[in-house]
This record gives structure tokens, C-alpha cells and sequence, in this order.
């Protein structure tokens, strides 16, 4: 009987270390993810005041964009498991912060730019809170929803692509609105992960978030400046 009580109370001590570290990934994860957000906004006050993104021209922004991206993505995965792993991700946001400042800079062109700008952001809060909430009720297990997710976001990729050449502006307005929904969906995917303990490295789990977010804020803001932009 001892034997017995002994196992059990071995796995419920097992049970609740994991528990615990599942519950620190996803703090530190959200504490990384709230302390991203100071360098993307520096990064878009440089890009605004200086419009050094503006100045380079659509080829060569998309060429830096890619290039830095992927770059400082592929710096964060090798150094995810030291401390440098975090100023790369700072730096990283910081850069990702500088290539919006075009869209924030032709947002506030507009009389009512300031309050098109802080809609986007509450929206992009509003989304975020909802789904965390979601993402700790849920009980099924959404990791099959990461293909399916991802073939999605290479379609989207496809279609923006193509818009480069057709320039329709009603097939941008459906790509950002299918954006903010599938990057919504890929941020519930993201934290079902941590909180299923899928992701147990939070600078991995804070940069998924971080995209996702991002991508919600831009496409939520490029709709809101065409519909509420005001140029008087």
C-alpha cells in the first residue's frame, strides 16, 4: 500500500512540475512579448521621422524587408537558448517596428491618422486578450491546425504577390481581412502550444506571438486607413 501511495504521489508531483513549467513559459512569454512592444515602437518613431523606409522605393523596401526578416529570424532560432537569443529578438522587433513606419507614416497623413493608429492598436489588444482567454479554456488539442494554418499563410503570400502587379484595391481589403482572421487563428494555435507545453523555449513562443500580432496590427490599420482615413 505504501508502495502504491508513494507512485501515486510521485506522479502528482511529476504532473505538477510540468505544470509549473508550463506556467513560467507562458509568463516569460508574455513579459518578453510586453517588453517587445518599447523597440517596435522606437523602430516606427525612426522609420516616421526620418522616412528612410519610404525613401528606398517598393523593390528595395520588400528586398530589405525579406532579407532582414529571415535574417534576424534565423539569428533568434540559433541563440534561442542563451541570453543573446533575447537582444536578437529586441532587435528584431525594432527592425520589424522600422518597416511599418511607411503604412504608420501615410496612416497620419490623414487629419484623424493619430486615432486610426490607437484604434488599430486597442483592436489589436482586443484580439490578443480574447484569444489568450480562448486559448486557456479550450481542452482540444488544435496542433493539426498548424498545417493547415501555415498552408494558408502561403496562399496569402501568393495573393499579395499578385496584387503587386494587378493593384486591386478591393483584392487588398479581402487579403487583410482574411489576414487578420488567419493570424488570429495562428495566435490561438501559438499559445494552445505554450499552455499545452508543445513550446517549451518562450523567445521561440514570443516571436510566433509577436508575428502574429503584427500582422493583425498592420492589416487592421491598412483597413482602417482606407475606410476612416480623412483627409481633411
Amino acid at each position: 500500500m505504501d508502495q502504491r501511495l508513494q507512485t501515486v504521489y510521485s506522479g502528482q508531483g511529476a504532473a505538477g512540475s510540468l505544470s509549473a513549467q508550463r506556467n513560467r513559459v507562458l509568463r516569460n512569454t508574455y513579459w518578453l512579448l510586453a517588453l517587445s512592444l518599447v523597440p517596435t515602437v522606437l523602430g516606427a518613431w525612426v522609420g516616421v521621422s526620418t522616412g528612410i523606409v519610404a525613401a528606398m522605393g517598393n523593390g528595395m523596401a520588400a528586398i530589405v524587408f525579406l532579407v532582414g526578416a529571415f535574417g534576424l529570424m534565423f539569428a533568434i532560432e540559433k541563440t534561442k537558448d542563451s541570453a543573446a537569443g533575447v537582444g536578437v529578438l529586441l532587435a528584431f522587433t525594432f527592425f520589424m517596428g522600422l518597416m511599418l513606419s511607411r503604412l504608420l507614416a501615410m496612416v497620419l497623413g490623414f487629419s484623424n491618422g493619430a486615432q486610426l493608429v490607437m484604434l488599430a492598436f486597442g483592436g489589436t489588444a482586443g484580439v490578443f486578450l480574447a484569444v489568450a482567454s480562448l486559448a486557456t479554456v479550450i481542452k482540444r488539442d488544435l496542433s493539426n491546425m498548424g498545417k493547415f494554418l501555415f498552408v494558408g499563410v502561403i496562399l496569402l503570400l501568393v495573393a499579395g504577390l499578385v496584387n503587386l502587379f494587378v493593384q486591386s484595391s478591393a483584392l487588398m481589403m479581402t487579403l487583410s481581412v482574411i489576414a487578420i482572421g488567419l493570424f488570429s487563428a495562428f495566435m490561438l494555435y501559438d499559445i494552445k502550444r505554450v499552455i499545452d507545453g508543445g513550446e517549451t523555449n518562450y523567445i521561440t513562443a514570443t516571436l510566433a506571438i509577436y508575428l502574429d500580432l503584427y500582422n493583425i496590427f498592420q492589416n487592421l490599420l491598412a483597413l482602417l486607413g482606407i475606410f476612416g482615413g480623412d483627409r481633411e
